[in-house]
């Protein structure tokens, strides 16, 4: 079962949806200091009390910042709190590269599908 909104924005628009309890945030656009309060304010949105799972696809994004890896990582701790998940999918080359090089792909799982992303 989905259930679909959209947080819309210049450069980075955002569609939750809900896949069996899991919430899954699709990304499109760029992910930088001027559009990372949008990125955050959805995974905010996506917390609460009881544990959460989340899968953010990567796949329409071109570009992220230090701005996405912040609240990427403050999501993972907030979540990790209360028994929650996050997951990465479907991210292009040269987002995993920033992914990878400031270690974010060990804390929090990146998968190739958000399919994968929710199978595992």
């Amino acid at each position: 079962m989905s259930d679909e909104q959209t947080h819309g924005a210049k450069r980075l628009a955002i569609t939750s949806r809900s896949i069996d309890g899991v919430t899954v945030l699709a990304l499109t656009g760029e992910i930088d200091h001027d559009s990372a309060g949008r990125f955050e304010e959805a995974l905010v949105a996506v917390q609460g009390p009881a544990p959460q799972r989340v899968v953010v696809d990567f796949a329409g994004v071109t570009f992220m910042d230090s701005t996405g890896i912040t609240a990427l990582v403050s999501t993972y701790r907030t979540l990790q709190d209360t028994d929650g998940w996050i997951r990465i999918a479907a991210a292009s080359e040269a987002v995993l590269r920033v992914i990878q090089i400031v270690g974010v792909d060990t804390i929090i799982d990146c998968l190739p599908t958000v399919d994968g992303a929710l199978e595992t």
